[in-house]
């Protein structure tokens, strides 16, 4: 039996690099000097510091356009609201990992409603998709390449 893995993944040292070049090039902008803006980068989250909310939004397209740059998918993003207290403002990005249940049911549905001869099966935080043939596990790929599901998929361990 043929299978693949769909899963949801960061590659978590281009996402380093990408935040470490963002940094640097807030660092030497003009309009950042001497304002101690910043982006922190944790497990789960990008926070995106700045002496204020205008500071903030000049930040956000400078980190996504690294991002992207870096083949990161940025709609693994959760664009939090901007907070600001006393003379700091901050922004949380969360960042998603993994199929949550409600998207991985949504993708086994999709499959079982394409009547192509394929069992697909919910294994932690990927799904697992079998089939006899090569050809319909391409046309699976396809298949969920056009549905728009609401955060970025790869298709990994295809093995014949």
């Amino acid at each position: 039996m043929a299978s693949f893995d769909v899963v949801s993944e960061i590659d978590e040292h281009e996402l380093a690099n990408a935040v470490d070049q963002a940094n640097r090039e807030i660092g030497n902008r003009f309009d950042f000097k001497g304002s101690n803006a910043k982006i922190d980068l944790s497990e789960e989250s990008m926070t995106l510091e700045a002496d204020s909310d205008f500071q903030i939004q000049q930040m956000q397209p400078i980190i996504l356009q690294k991002l992207t740059k870096r083949g990161i998918d940025i709609s693994c993003l959760n664009h939090g609201d901007i907070q600001t207290s006393g003379q700091r403002a901050r922004q949380v990005m969360g960042i998603k990992k993994g199929i949550n249940k409600e998207i991985a049911s949504q993708i086994v549905k999709a499959i079982k409603g394409s009547k192509m001869k394929l069992q697909a099966a919910i294994q932690g935080d990927q799904v697992r998709i079998t089939g006899k043939k090569r050809d319909d596990l391409q046309h699976a790929i396809a298949l969920l390449k056009e549905s728009k599901f609401e955060l970025p998929l790869q298709y990994i361990n295809f093995r014949d």
